[in-house]
Formats: structure tokens, sequence, C-alpha cells
């Protein structure tokens, strides 16, 4: 009886021990840069539901005008943060800016541009399971686009991390089939699934020059310029490809509400994502927005009757799961203007927050721990 109560104190004592580690690993793994990194891509993904959703009822209307759609986009930014650079003075002003880098920008507003209308084109050539599938290839593109030009350096647990949301992605597109949703035109797989992977490839594009931009000079001149490329370009093709799609919509003020609600989502998507950038990556914010598409599936359970998958739930577990493992560990630049010197201590820093995240309880017991989550 003498020992029972140190024996159970030291009991005590050790497990209070071993969760106070616990929370102090879960605290280094969770942070609060973490989840609003989280929270933020979620409600970029909430955007491009809200898009897609007044575009299904658009094509119900048979309004099928995606150049007209972008227009609006771009003419909205052109109105806010174009004006503003207007209105700087110095380097910031946008006289100063184009003179500068205004054939970069170019290629920036054409890669975007092109990138959407190449995407929605190619819905009439292929099925929805070929382009949810071939759409992520923007990642790799992207992650090797940043390693090339941005100097971007990833560790061991970016890669698995990619690999487990693409892991979700198919999760999502075999709920898909099952609920009999691998639906759209299969006229011309070959030509509609080069359209997918031309337009991952200017996406890629358009988010390294986002990601460049906002991070070396300002989320304010990256919009001005999208807004002043962006209608240009997308005007010019609006008044040669479709004016006579917009002369046969038969315009109503329901009509005139869908493309507002488009038109003010992307708005805020595009107005929104440099933040979520500047804060992460280019790359990690791709990974967030894997779960638009079942964003708009579960409305589409309530919009359009859609069958439900538990798969779905399962799909966007698995996607979260391995967005939240790609922030855990920061990348690092191998800038050349950095001295080998840092650029070792940024390795070594990465390198200790990955050992610390596989360190909690152990590597099987992150996993454990992601996937309660």
């Amino acid at each position: 009886m003498v020992m029972e109560g140190p024996t159970e104190d030291s009991l005590c004592g050790k497990w209070r021990s071993g969760c106070g580690l616990h929370r102090d690993k879960l605290k280094d793994i969770f942070s609060w840069r973490l989840l609003k990194t989280v929270a933020m891509g979620q409600v970029l993904s909430l955007l491009i539901c809200g898009t897609a959703g007044s575009c299904q009822y658009l094509a119900n209307a048979k309004v099928e005008t995606p150049m007209l759609q972008s227009f609006l986009n771009y003419a909205l930014l052109l109105l806010t943060y174009t004006l503003t650079l207007c209105r700087r003075k110095g380097d910031a002003n946008i006289l100063e800016v184009l003179r500068t880098k205004w054939w970069k920008y170019l290629v920036m507003g054409l890669a975007d541009v092109e990138a959407n209308y190449t995407v929605v084109k190619a819905y009439q050539f292929t099925t929805l399971t070929s382009i949810q599938l071939l759409d992520c290839f923007v990642i790799p593109v992207l992650m090797v686009l940043s390693w090339i030009v941005l100097k971007t350096r990833y560790r061991p647990l970016h890669f698995v991390a990619v690999t487990v949301c693409l892991l979700g992605v198919g999760a999502m597109v075999g709920a898909d089939i099952i609920a009999g949703r691998d639906q759209g035109s299969a006229s011309d797989v070959v030509l509609g699934d080069g359209l997918v992977l031309l337009s991952s490839v200017l996406y890629a594009v358009s988010n390294l020059c986002q990601e460049h931009t906002v991070k070396n000079q300002s989320r304010v001149e990256f919009l001005g310029m999208m807004g002043l490329f962006g209608t240009l370009i997308s005007g010019l093709q609006l008044a040669a490809l479709e004016i006579p799609a917009v002369k046969a919509i038969k315009w109503s003020l329901h009509i005139v509400l869908l493309l507002g609600v488009y038109a003010l989502c992307m708005y805020a998507l595009y107005s929104f994502m440099p933040v979520v950038v500047k804060l992460t990556s280019a790359t990690a914010v791709n990974l967030s927005l894997l779960t638009a598409d079942l964003f708009s599936l579960f409305c589409g359970l309530f919009l359009f009757n859609y069958k439900f998958s538990v798969l779905y739930i399962v799909s966007f577990v698995i996607i979260t799961v391995g967005f939240i493992m790609f922030n855990t560990v920061q990348t690092y630049s191998a800038s050349p203007a950095a001295t080998a010197e840092e650029e070792e201590e940024e390795e070594e820093e990465a390198e200790r927050a990955s050992d610390r995240l596989l360190a909690a309880d152990g590597g099987a017991g992150s996993v454990v721990a992601f996937t309660a989550l």
C-alpha cells in the first residue's frame, strides 16, 4: 500500500508528460498558419463551386458563351485594379509597368484566357471523367516549372502529399462512374483530351506568373495587368468567335442574374487567390482546388438531383489530408541570389520540420492522426 501512491503518481506523471508532448507536436503540425491556409483554400473551392453552378444553369438555358463570361470577369478586374494602377505614381504606375514588363504580362494574360477557353471547349469532345483526371496534369507541370523558373525545392513529403491528393481525385472519378455521371460528348476523345492537357499547361504558366508577381511585385500589379490584357484578349476573341452566340441569347432577368453571379464569383476568385498564393504557393493552391469538384457535386445533390456516393466523402477526406501534408513542411527557394550557407540553412529547416511531422508517434502514427482529421 505504501508504494501505490508514488506508483500511481508516477504513471499519471508519465501520462501527462506524454499527452503534453503529443499536444506540442500537434501544435507544431497544425499551426494557425496551416489552419488558415486550409480554410482559405476551401473558400477558393467554394467560389469555383459558385462558377460551376451558374455555368450549369446557363448551359441549361442554352447560353454557351464562355468567352463572354470570361470577358465580364476581366472587365471587372480592369475597372478596379487596373484603374488603381493608373492612380499610382513612380515605378508602380501602369505606364512604367507596361514600359518595362509589358511582354511578360501579355504572355500571362494570353495563357490565362486561352486556358479558360480550351478547358470549356474540351467538354464538347470528351467526357467529364477524362477532364477531371487530365486537368490534374496542371500540378506536376506547375511543380516542374516552379523547380526550373522559381528555383523551388520540394521535400519527399511534398511528393507523397501530391500522390495522396491524386488518389483522392481517383476516388472522386470512381464515385462519378458509380453514380452515372460519366457524361459528356465523346465525339473526338483524342482532341478533347488534348485540349484538357493544353489547358493544364496554360494554367500552370499563368499560375507560375501569378506566384512570381505577387511574391516579388504586388497583388494589385498582377490583377491590374491581368485585367488589362485579359480584357483586350478576351474582347478580341469574343468579337471573332461568339457574336452569333451572344445574339442568339434569349435575354431575361434570370440570364442576367446568372451571368452576374458567375462574373462576381470569378472576380472574387481572382482577387482572393493571390492572397493564398502569397501565403503558400501556386502548387498548394491547385491542390486545395481539387475539392472544388466535390463542392459542386454536393450542391448538385440538391440542385440537379445528382446521385450520392460515400466515395465522395472519402475523396474529400483524402484530398484534404494530402493538402494538409503538403503544407506542414514549407518549400524553400534555391535562388541564385542566396548564398550556399543560406540555402543549406533553409534545407536543414525544412528537414527538421519534416522530421517533426514524421516523429509524431512515429511515421504510422502521423498517418493515423491525419486520417482521423
